[in-house]
């Protein structure tokens, strides 16, 4: 039997849906619903008719298999990072008490739970001296990271984080219970890898651990007035690195208040970040002409447990309301440097909070020992702006972000990556894929999904449409 999706008539089914799993159904109106429901992103509009918060891999099944039954979309939650706006009837599948670490020193690999961040996943590794691909930011969810591909502040040295992947435990969109490796559901092991979540609930998750348990690292701070110096400096600096060395570069414009250091709160600064994979002393010699460029305001390198990765970023772990975009470059030519100093520089009318460029090349550039659904390995750069997404500057900083963009296509082609500017615009999504890539992942989508129920698929099956539409025209 279906019912139409409104709060009324899924009031019944909804309580027998409590009265069969394990976890917790939570409704609007409820302090657990929003704080489940709320993303990381709050400029996001999220109102699922029900959050389903699962306690295992069974209760997954269970959600899926009612929100099939009762026309509704599956969007899923862990930490709230990476939310797309969803506008038609669905049920949140919330995997956060999905909590389960496993570290064997061992095979020096890893078993994740959906509702693990990676913090935790660090500091169990560094109990046994080993590390993890994880990303700028420990306070995000393993398994969105990692589907999306995930960028490390060492992955010139080490690729992908998906790269490590061994395997995946995931209920598609049909409700099926799966697991998928190299050799057990390969094509849905590839999609897994660089398709988000638009093949289903990912419960759990194995990898690789790296073995280190220091690196050398951290961030220097300059004044804004030095960036054209520093950018300049940076970008034929960064071009030599060995795959030893990974680097990023912001230009920053934090607001006062008291989660930012004073020296760095409303004024315009330049951030180089780095890190280093090996010998300190090499490290240290490899960051030296970045080091006497200007003084630095604030920040400071030196060797560094692994389990203070995020410490190199230091991105904010407190919801906002943020605007972001996200392109791919395939070069950074010194007009591409004077472009974004135009509109980034401490003289430009610059809106965004921060904009990042950051080396890619290395690891990255390789092709993993499987092949994934992560796409643009040759690309050089990533180029990142984030920006406040409220009153009375969303406008603003989206349009100033749309200008950025526009203004570095010669040089990236309008190419992006799946864990960066998170979007449901076909027209965005087809650029984190080559064409090849987005026609097996919206005929994958299809497979495993049938009745399109997973909500992240229909922007997939959507851009793949588009791409085939302009081939035949």
């Amino acid at each position: 039997m279906s019912f139409t999706p409104d709060s009324s008539s899924l009031q019944l089914p909804l309580a027998d849906l409590a009265g069969k799993i394990s976890g917790d159904v939570l409704l609007p109106g409820t302090a657990a619903y929003a704080a489940a429901a709320t993303p990381w992103n709050v400029a996001v509009a999220v109102s699922p008719v029900a959050v389903v918060a699962v306690a295992d891999a069974t209760d997954v099944v269970t959600a899926v298999r009612f929100a099939d039954a009762h026309d509704l979309d599956v969007i899923v939650q862990s930490t709230g990072h990476g939310a797309l706006a969803h506008t038609r009837p669905s049920l949140l599948v919330h995997t956060g008490r999905l909590d389960e670490v496993t570290i064997d020193p061992a095979t020096r690999r890893a078993r994740v739970g959906a509702g693990v961040r990676w913090q935790r996943v660090l500091d169990a590794a560094a109990e046994h001296g080993l590390g993890t691909l994880a990303g700028s930011s420990p306070h995000v969810g393993v398994v969105g990271y990692l589907t999306g591909g995930g960028l490390s502040p060492v992955a010139r040295t080490f690729g992908f984080g998906s790269d490590l992947v061994t395997a995946f435990d995931v209920v598609t969109g049909d409700g099926a219970p799966r697991r998928a490796t190299a050799t057990e559901n390969a094509a849905l092991f590839w999609a897994l890898r660089g398709g988000k979540g638009a093949l289903g609930v990912v419960t759990a998750v194995e990898f690789e651990l790296l073995d280190v348990d220091r690196i050398y690292g951290g961030c220097l701070y300059f004044d804004g007035a030095d960036a054209d110096r520093v950018l300049s400096a940076w970008k034929t600096w960064s071009a030599g690195l060995p795959e030893q060395a990974s680097t990023s570069i912001a230009i920053m414009r934090l607001p006062a208040m008291p989660a930012v250091p004073p020296p760095l709160a409303g004024r315009c600064t330049v951030a180089v970040r780095y890190a280093w994979v090996g010998d300190p002393a090499d490290g240290e010699r490899a960051i030296d002409p970045i080091r006497g460029l200007a003084p630095a305001i604030f920040g400071g390198l030196g060797v560094m447990p692994f389990t203070a990765l995020g410490m190199i970023n230091a991105d904010p772990v407190d919801p906002m309301p943020v605007h972001e975009r996200s392109v791919l470059l395939r070069e950074l030519p010194d007009a591409a440097v004077r472009t974004l100093l135009a509109l980034i520089g401490p003289a430009a009318d610059c809106p965004q909070v921060f904009v990042e460029l950051r080396l890619l090349g290395g690891a990255l550039a390789r092709e993993p020992r499987e092949s994934s659904a992560v796409c643009h390995r040759e690309a050089a750069y990533s180029l990142l702006t984030i920006g406040i997404a409220a009153p009375p500057i969303v406008e603003a900083t989206a349009g100033h972000a749309a200008a950025v963009m526009d203004a570095v296509q010669p040089w990236s082609g309008g190419i992006s990556a799946p864990n960066f500017g998170s979007t449901t615009d076909p027209v965005l999504v087809a650029l984190k894929y080559d064409m090849a890539a987005l026609a097996r992942l919206a005929t994958l989508t299809a497979s495993y999904d049938p009745r399109a129920r997973m909500a992240a698929s229909h922007p997939v099956r959507a851009a793949a449409g588009l791409v085939q539409s302009r081939a035949r025209s």
